[in-house]
């Protein structure tokens, strides 16, 4: 033997002789997939070289036994080692050769002719056994015929043997003992369902069970059956026997018997049988309609094997025909990987090259193969070559229910065809497509349906609760939805692969960043992951789970591996094409039933699994049937040129599938037409030279004409990979992963951005990646952050367009570039030329508004550029621009945009469709206002910009122009004004009215300020205004508040009203407070909010308006009775509410009794002369009123109460309810007097320790002119719950002072309380507060629950029969709703508004969604508010304050890249010189973290000042080599020196005021209020800015100063007010007393002035004690010398005298002359003479005045 020249390699080394036996019956295996010739390697000393010396020539034998490999070995198999092969060959061979280049492999000598045959018949056996693949066969040139015969007669004999082996073999009898199995469980099942005790359910349970034992019996039956008829059939075929039946599985040719093929096709019958695949067991009867029809529709489920078995059916059989038998698929992934399947199941079954994947198209190409594989496509494009599709038996369409275009043309045009060629069979597949419809369209075929294999699927619907509805503002509420069932999964159920389907890249990675388990692999899965992101969810993980996040990528194209459960959120996301609009809308829908069938089949598999779908068994119901076609979806312009191509001109003959609508026709059709690919001749389409090569190219019609324009420019290299790259244009960047990732792929794209537009950014991507080396690509797609599969699938698009050109043109393209990205010439004007040409229909014109986009000339849309565009990374807009499509979102983009000139329209042949003249003068001119505070800016726009659009409707309505619009930017103190040039006077006029008035209302604003918190709602207060000066002080007890009521409370404009409100009141309003959350208790649904007027006359006259038309219904206005108190503040502390009521109406004294009407004898009789208040009463039956009883002779001064307790304590019986029949009103005391007289009441049960504290308030309701009762809400305190028992106790049955003896009040005997909180607060505390609501149920007498209001509040009820209990029970879930407020020194105003900003609002929604809390920012104090759990708040406050700073110190050290002064191309310069990471910048700044956000044209730096300061030096020294001003730099590089006007240095946390945008360090304003605090005389406090002098707004105030401090300004203004009211106004007397009183003017009587703070009373003139009956000036002289009057009253009277000895004056009035004093003293009343007892004084008498008395 000699030795091979052929050079081994490793990968082809022959495997040991100890191989595994190909199968355990006894037949080599085979395997799933195919894989390429190898060819045979071998040690070298088993070679011999191809001219051998002939000295080492053995010599000729007698007999050679050759073996020979003359077919592939089939995947996963290997070739054995022939040495030892032929070693164990019996009889041994005399000599042996091998070969590395041929077929013949080796051969075998053998001297005698017994041996060779013994020998060929031991390899045959060998063979059979599977210990090798080759086949024996004896050289003819040295075998005799009657030696051959003889082997033939052998091998015959061999064959039968084996096969009738097999026919009971070990494979046949596991099937048999399999049926055996089911059979007797059948019969148990029958046992169960005949037992009398069976359940309906379980019943039908069984005979479910029952149903699917039939149908697995009989798929087992049939199987068995089919394998026996193949063996029988190969059988008849060996033996020669005839066959009778015309229809055979397998189809033979007579004579030869090819036992090569006899031993494949056994081979494969086994596997099949082994695989159980479930259109096995169909085959004959599949086989039967094929051949009995020539059109049928053949349903299978998914993983029935209908893809790769039926064509083998076919071809086995002879049932397709002579011709070739193809198969078409959607997609040329599938008919590759299909081809390669049946090519590796059939080798060797076959002749020559029997199965072929035909994926290009040319029109000499002939279809020679058996079977052959190919995309609907492709042959589409066979038949437009060739009408008769010559060579074609049968025709199987695949995967129709995908309906894509190219397969429902092709339905169209083989229905035609069938007609013209009877012998051509077609056969349509699908597992979900509507078969009916199919059925019907083909003239009422046949519908086969073949069951799938599929495990068992446990199908749950789990739709969301409806709290779980909410949306977390990031992602829509199914995502959280998937989020949080696919956290249950794993959290109860066993081990398994999770794969929940979502609709988009950014769901699958929010899902992915949110998903917490330690013990799972979390992996996303779409399609711009690459190919090796895409396998790693192919992969295991040991000891964790997958949890795999998919787009419907995972629906059908691929299989992944131990899929135990599916989540279906029932979503996808899809897109159409409309052609009304010219958009492809991409938005989410309901996915279809066969969808949803689909993916619950993802979970049968490889074992039984679980299906859990997001929403209800109702909304499956109501979903599609199937998707939408694919024809009803898309642009229609490749369709409509392929059916004019095929001769149809008359579109409306055409026998469409679905027939697509005219607007779409029409619109494919002028897309044409201004391609120049169709012209009109006599009315009818026709096809251009130019349509006839688009046809050929076979692209997109847009597509085509690009290639075909660049060739005709020279330009054919860039005009194939432009058209390459267009197709593939949403995928080349990928922008995923985390924040950080994918702002490091913006910066890596500005790297190819082209300041021209997309396409030329794509452009140079590809020629950068082409100039790459191949085997550097993959790295470098991965360094710049691009998609390396789009990039190759590109490749592949541009060597398919190279090839077809070629073909079917004879063009070749060339491979040199003409035009460079980074030299601007010529090329770059010829390109956009030609583009335009192609894209005619697809232009727009910037609006000048960077809100409206860019203006579409056909349609007249204003459409934003995609986020993802290249114009965007340039600081300008250009005028003009051509795109690729329109796409909706959730809103519509233009994508795929280039710039172009203007000029370059009138160049367009044919014309453009639109007058671009005209457009080009509808451009919006534009105008910014300056000089209003970010505060006044927000309270334009209103909440939500409510006001702001309110604004512009007006304005568009005004000027008839839905452009007209109005942007504010708050923090730049900005208002742009965007109308047309002969508009925007007009507008501009309206839009600083508007803000003029809003700053006017803000000058305005007031806070009401109580002089002090005492009990009632009757304090005094003052207005606090602008300046913080006193604007009106209200003594009188005057209203200044009205309450507004509106039944459409949602549809009212606030500024309108507002403005309403002033005109008809002829007064200003200072404040307004709007009901945005939850009302207080008893409030109507339709009060819209509080008004506070500026004079109390103002608000008397808004109020007697009463019921005014306003909007579409009536508005109405009453006085306020706030119980907020007058300055917005209520107490700190939990309250306890209760009400008293006491009649208004005098009793007749007669009552109704209501009762059982069998009681009304009994208590007639019980009831008569019944004592009750001192009478008697009278009772009889009430006539009118059937169970009831009317008593008379009541005492009109009882109340019900009284009356009630008298008539239970005289019955047994049930009284139903009592009520006294009542008279006329009576006149009731003001409402003012009562709140009054209740307050007398109370008060004495207050503590006495602070008389001006807040314990109590009192409230008396209007009565409505029907109301029986007059009724009062008493709010306490609900720490004082037993001093308010105590006082209800007391006053209850009382008659207040002023009020009848029959009017007596009562009480409550149920206290209530209850409390609001808006609905994202309650969300995140529902568990919590209904833990809480749980544990007050064990409280005795005492209920609570929750609800939800009118305006989407939850409110909490708590009532209880004392208020003590009432006040525990809120106290607890107060502090809840509350939250807690984040007070932190880091944590400054300007720090903490940072969450109003637009960086603040993604920051805020962030933490929420991470930490499970809702942050509110309080506008009041300046502070955020934190909801939640206390652990959950913790954690929540610790992040927010972290967050706060970092991004504050951030936003200090930002640098713009765009502005007035800077080139547009800054920041592409930037990357280009210092890289996408900005390395060279931090080697030039060191010790600062930079990075760059592309998407807003900022460096982000973390360092000091002096850090950004040296960035922006050099940033700037860059921006002036590209041609920025030299002048001065841009205020966003370089700040400019600001001063504080109050320190003169530079501002530090700088404050803008509102009210005229002067800048000052907040430090500075704080002081300067202070100093106002100090100094008495620094009202009104104003702008310390020379030539300014505006006030500060209260709204400044609010901002700059805590409410401590707030409220020390205001009792300074106070004190300052008084001072400078020139002696009209006085504080009380009393030291320390914040009240406030008028003094009376001369000529006016003085008042009393009763203080409601310390009740002290008050003389107002003379500022003295109250002194009625007393002139001011006497009272003065009295208070000088307190005897002066009574020396008055002396003076004249004889009567009157003073004691001698202590000066007591006494008056005589009459009797005796003997006085006693008050000291003891006796007087003698005469001569005032003092004695010590009474004896001596009467002695005294007697002896010297001779008698005791007077005589007159």
């Amino acid at each position: 033997m000699t030795q091979s020249s052929i050079v081994s390699d490793d990968r082809h080394r022959p495997p040991s002789l100890g191989a595994t036996p190909f199968r355990r019956y006894l037949f080599p295996p085979n395997s799933a997939a195919g894989g390429p010739r190898r060819p045979p390697s071998f040690p070298h000393h088993y070679y011999r070289p191809r001219n051998p010396p002939p000295v080492n020539r053995p010599p000729p034998p007698c007999f050679i036994v050759e073996l020979r490999l003359g077919h592939p070995l089939r995947s996963g198999l290997t070739r054995p080692s022939l040495p030892a092969l032929v070693a164990s060959c019996r009889p041994q061979p005399t000599n042996s050769t091998f070969y590395a280049s041929s077929d013949v492999v080796a051969a075998l000598y053998f001297g005698q002719w017994d041996d060779a045959r013994d020998a060929a018949l031991h390899l045959w056996e060998s063979r059979i056994s599977g210990a090798h693949p080759f086949s024996p066969e004896l050289a003819s040139s040295t075998t005799p015929p009657a030696a051959k015969q003889e082997l033939e007669e052998r091998l015959k004999a061999l064959f039968l043997d084996k096969i009738g082996a097999l026919m009971d073999a070990e494979v046949v009898r596991e099937w048999e003992v399999k049926l055996s199995e089911v059979t007797g469980e059948i019969d148990k099942v029958k046992a169960l369902m005949r037992k009398r005790r069976t359940g309906l359910r379980v019943f039908n349970e069984l005979n479910d069970k029952q149903k699917g034992l039939f149908s697995e019996r009989e798929m087992i039956e049939n199987r068995l059956m089919e394998f026996k008829s193949a063996m029988m059939c190969i059988r008849d075929h060996i033996e020669g026997n005839a066959v009778e039946e015309t229809l055979q599985v397998f189809k033979f040719e007579n004579g030869h018997v090819d036992w090569c093929r006899i031993h494949q096709l056994i081979l494969r019958e086994c596997k099949r049988l082994d695989d159980g695949l479930p259109i096995y067991a169909c085959r004959q009867r599949i086989l039967r309609e094929v051949y009995n029809q020539q059109v049928m529709v053949l349903m299978g489920e998914t993983g029935s094997g209908k893809s790769t078995q039926l064509i083998q059916f076919l071809a086995d059989s002879g049932v397709g025909g002579c011709g070739s038998i193809v198969c078409t698929q959607p997609r040329k992934i599938a008919a590759i990987s299909l081809a390669e399947r049946v090519r590796d199941e059939s080798v060797g079954c076959y002749a020559g090259n029997p199965v072929v994947c035909d994926l290009t198209f040319s029109s000499s190409q002939l279809l020679k193969s058996k079977v052959i594989y190919m995309t609907d496509h492709c042959l589409l494009q066979h038949y437009m070559c060739d009408e008769s599709l010559s060579g074609i038996s049968c025709i199987i369409i695949d995967e129709a229910h995908e309906r894509s275009l190219s397969t429902d043309l092709l339905l169209a045009v083989i229905k035609g065809l069938l007609c013209r060629r009877p012998n051509v069979r077609l056969i349509i597949m699908s597992a979900t497509a509507d078969a009916d419809q199919l059925s019907e369209y083909f003239y009422g075929c046949a519908i086969f349906r073949v069951l799938g294999r599929n495990f068992p699927v446990d199908i749950r619907y789990v739709p969301p609760s409806s709290a779980m509805d909410n949306s977390t503002g990031v992602v829509a509420s199914y995502v959280a939805d998937v989020l949080r069932m696919a956290s249950e999964i794993h959290g109860r159920e066993q081990e398994g692969t999770i794969l929940a389907f979502l609709t988009s890249q950014m769901e699958v990675e929010w899902a992915c960043e949110n998903f917490e388990a330690s013990s799972a692999v979390v992996l996303p899965l779409h399609g711009k992951l690459t190919c090796e992101e895409q396998f790693r969810v192919f992969q295991d993980y040991p000891g964790k789970r997958k949890v795999i996040f998919s787009t419907n990528l995972a629906e059908t194209s691929l299989t992944i591996p131990g899929v135990k459960y599916v989540i279906d959120s029932g979503w996808v996301k899809e897109s159409k094409f409309e052609p009304g609009t010219g958009m492809n809308v991409l938005k989410v829908c309901r996915i279809s039933q066969s969808s949803a069938s689909q993916r619950a089949g993802r979970a049968g598999r490889t074992e039984p699994g679980r299906c859990y779908r997001l929403y209800a068994e109702s909304d499956f119901v109501s979903m599609p049937l199937s998707q939408e076609p694919e024809i009803l979806r898309v642009h229609l312009g490749i369709a409509v040129l392929r059916i004019l191509a095929l001769g149809i001109y008359d579109l409306q003959e055409f026998d469409f599938v679905d027939t697509p609508s005219d607007k779409a026709i029409d619109m494919a059709i002028r897309n044409l037409l201004q391609l120049g690919a169709v012209t009109v001749i006599d009315h009818t389409y026709e096809l251009t030279d130019v349509g006839r090569y688009l046809v050929k190219v076979g692209a997109e019609p847009r597509l085509g004409k690009l290639i075909y324009s660049c060739f005709r420019h020279d330009l054919g290299r860039e005009g194939v990979v432009l058209a390459a790259v267009m197709a593939n244009a949403s995928s080349i960047f990928c922008r995923v992963g985390s924040d950080t990732d994918k702002l490091k792929s913006d910066c890596l794209k500005l790297q190819f951005c082209h300041r021209d537009g997309d396409l030329f950014t794509l452009l140079s991507v590809y020629k950068e990646w082409e100039s790459v080396p191949r085997e550097k690509r993959n790295p470098w797609c991965w360094e710049n952050s691009i998609n390396a599969k789009s990039m190759r699938r590109c490749q592949e698009t541009v060597k398919e367009f190279e090839d077809c050109l070629r073909r079917e043109l004879n063009i070749t393209v060339p491979s040199l570039w003409h035009w460079d990205p980074y030299k601007p010439n010529k090329l770059d004007c010829l390109l956009k030329k030609i583009m335009l040409s192609c894209l005619a229909e697809n232009v727009a014109m910037y609006s000048g508004c960077d809100k409206l986009g860019y203006e579409v000339a056909l349609t007249g849309q204003h459409i934003q550029l995609h986020p993802s565009c290249s114009l965007l990374s340039f600081g300008q807009k250009p005028r003009w621009v051509v795109f690729g499509e329109i796409i909706s979102l959730s809103i519509p983009y233009l994508v795929c945009v280039t710039a172009f000139d203007f000029d370059f329209l009138s160049t367009l042949c044919p014309p453009p469709l639109f007058d671009f003249d005209k457009i080009e003068t509808r451009k919006l001119q534009s105008r910014v206002i300056t000089g209003y505070g970010s505060i006044l800016l927000r309270r334009f726009c209103g909440k939500s910009n409510c006001s702001l659009q309110f604004l512009i409707s007006h304005v568009r309505e005004v000027c008839m122009d839905e452009r007209v619009t109005v942007q504010v930017n708050a923090d730049q103190n900005e208002v742009s004004v965007f109308a047309s040039s002969q508009d925007m006077k007009k507008v501009f006029t309206l839009v600083s009215n508007s803000l003029e008035c809003e700053k006017k209302w803000l000058l305005n604003e007031c806070v009401e300020k109580c002089l002090y918190h005492g009990p009632g709602i009757s304090a005094p207060m003052a207005l606090f205004g602008a300046g913080a000066e006193i604007r009106h002080l209200e003594l009188d007890k005057n209203f200044l508040t009205v309450d507004v009521c509106h039944p459409n409370v949602d549809s009212i404009d606030d500024k309108e009203l507002r403005v309403f409100l002033e005109k008809h009141a002829q007064g200003s309003i200072c404040g307004v407070h709007k009901f945005t959350g939850s009302l207080p208790d008893g409030d109507d649904k339709d009060r819209w909010g509080r008004i506070t007027f500026a004079t109390p006359e103002a608000a008397k006259r808004a109020a007697q308006m009463k019921e005014v038309e306003f909007g579409d219904a009536m508005l109405k206005l009453h006085p306020s009775r706030s119980f907020l108190g007058s300055d917005n503040k209520f107490y700190s502390f939990p309250a306890v509410k209760a009400k008293v009521y006491w009649p208004r109406r005098e009793s007749r004294g007669v009552g109704i009794v209501k009762c059982d009407f069998r009681d009304v004898p009994t208590l007639v009789f019980q009831f008569s002369n019944l004592a009750i208040g001192g009478q008697y009463t009278h009772c009889d039956v009430n006539q009118n009123c059937k169970g009831s009883v009317m008593i008379r002779g009541l005492a009109k001064e009882l109340s019900e109460a009284e009356i009630l307790f008298e008539l239970r304590r005289a019955t047994n019986r049930r009284i139903l309810d009592f009520f006294l029949l009542r008279g006329k009103f009576a006149e009731n005391p003001p409402i003012n007097a009562c709140e009054e007289a209740l307050l007398r009441e109370i008060t004495p049960f207050m503590p006495k320790n602070n008389p001006r504290a807040s314990h109590f308030s009192v409230q008396v309701l209007p009565p409505d002119p029907k109301d029986t009762f007059m009724r009062a809400l008493i709010t306490f305190d609900g720490r004082l719950h037993l001093e308010a028992a105590k006082a209800l106790e007391q006053m209850e049955g009382k008659v207040l002072p002023g009020f009848l003896p029959w009017q007596k009040i009562r009480c409550q005997q149920l206290f209530q309380t209850s409390l609001s909180c808006p609905a994202p607060v309650y969300y995140v505390i529902k568990e919590h507060l209904e833990d809480l609501l749980a544990s007050f149920k064990e409280i005795e007498g005492a209920e609570c629950h929750s609800d939800r209001t009118s305006n989407g509040c939850f409110r909490v009820r708590i009532s209880a029969n004392a208020t003590r209990t009432v006040a525990e029970m809120r106290r607890p879930v107060e502090e809840l709703m509350r939250g807690k407020t984040v007070d932190h020194p880091s944590l400054s105003p300007a720090v903490a508004q940072i969450l109003l900003s637009r960086d603040g609002l993604p920051l805020l929604k962030s933490l929420q969604r991470e930490t499970g809390t809702w942050i509110l920012f309080d506008r009041q104090i300046l502070k955020p508010r934190v909801f939640g759990s206390s652990e959950k708040i913790a954690v929540a406050e610790e992040k927010l304050i972290t967050a706060l700073v970092n991004l504050h110190e951030s936003k200090q050290l930002e640098i713009q890249l765009r502005g007035r002064d800077l080139p547009p191309d800054l920041m592409k310069e930037v990357v280009k010189k210092f890289g996408p990471n900005l390395d060279g910048l931090k080697e030039k700044v060191p010790g600062a973290e930079i990075c760059l956000n592309a998407r807003r044209h900022i460096i982000l730096m973390k360092g000091n000042k002096d850090m950004k300061e040296k960035a922006e030096e050099v940033i700037f020294d860059l921006a002036k080599s590209i041609g920025a001003s030299s002048e001065t730099p841009d205020d966003a590089l370089v700040a400019a020196e600001d001063c504080c006007p109050i320190c003169f240095c530079e501002v530090e946390d700088g404050y803008r005021l509102e009210g005229c945008s002067h800048r000052f360090c907040r430090a500075c304003l704080v002081e300067q209020c202070e100093s106002a605090i100090r100094n008495l005389d620094s009202f009104p406090v104003c702008c310390a800015h020379e030539v300014c002098g505006a006030p500060l707004l209260i709204t400044d105030l609010r901002s700059l100063l805590s409410a401590e401090k707030l409220d020390e300004l205001f009792r300074a203004s106070l004190g300052a007010f008084v001072a400078s009211s020139g002696g009209l106004y006085r504080f009380c007397p009393s030291p320390d007393c914040p009240s406030v009183y008028r003094v009376t003017g001369p000529g006016i009587l003085p008042e009393l002035f009763l203080c409601g703070a310390c009740y002290a009373e008050t003389c107002t003139r003379c500022h003295l004690e109250y002194h009625p009956y007393v002139s001011c000036e006497r009272y003065r002289e009295y208070k000088e010398d307190p005897d002066l009057s009574l020396k008055q009253w002396c003076s004249g009277k004889e009567h009157v005298k003073e004691c001698p000895y202590c000066g007591y004056t006494i008056e005589k009035v009459d009797g005796c002359n003997h006085i006693e004093c008050k000291c003891g003293r006796h007087l003698c009343w005469v001569c005032l003479k003092i004695f010590k007892t009474s004896e001596d004084c009467y002695d005294h008498l007697r002896a010297i005045h001779m008698t005791t008395f007077d005589f007159i």
